[in-house]
C-alpha cells in the first residue's frame, strides 16, 4: 500500500511560519523527485517546491515562495518537509505532497490527501 500522508498545516499568522510533512510508505522513496504542490480557492494547482532523490538533492522553487520556503527530505525517515517561514496571505491554499519517478513500462506518480494552511490576523 503506497500512502503519503501530509501533517503540519494550520492556521498562522501573517509573517509567522509552519513546518509541512509528508511521510511515505509503501514504495522506494529514495528513488522519487518529491514536489509540493498547493491550490488556493478559485486557483489551479500550483507546484510550490521539488527536491531530487539523491544525497544532494537539487532544489527549486516557485517564484512567489524562493527565499521564505525550504524543501528537505530525509530519507531515512522516508519523509519530505516543507519549512514555510514570512508567510503571507496569499500562502493561504491546500498543500499536497506529490512523488514521482518516471520509469518503464509506467511513470510511478502518488499523491497526499493534502493538509490545509491558513494565514489570517
Amino acid at each position: 500500500q503506497v500512502q503519503l500522508v501530509e501533517s503540519g498545516g494550520g492556521l498562522v499568522q501573517p509573517g509567522g511560519s509552519l513546518r509541512l510533512s509528508c511521510a511515505a510508505s509503501g514504495f522506494t522513496f529514495s528513488s522519487y523527485v518529491m514536489r509540493w504542490y498547493r491550490q488556493a480557492p478559485g486557483k489551479e494547482r500550483e507546484l510550490v517546491a521539488t527536491i531530487t532523490g539523491g544525497g544532494g538533492g537539487s532544489t527549486n522553487y516557485a517564484d512567489s515562495v524562493r527565499g521564505r520556503f525550504i524543501i528537505s527530505r530525509d530519507n531515512a525517515k522516508n519523509t519530505v518537509y516543507l519549512q514555510m517561514n514570512t508567510l503571507k496571505s496569499e500562502d493561504t491554499a491546500v498543500y499536497y505532497c506529490n512523488a514521482v519517478r518516471t520509469g518503464w513500462p509506467r511513470t510511478y506518480d502518488y499523491w497526499g490527501q493534502g493538509t490545509q494552511v491558513t494565514v489570517s490576523s
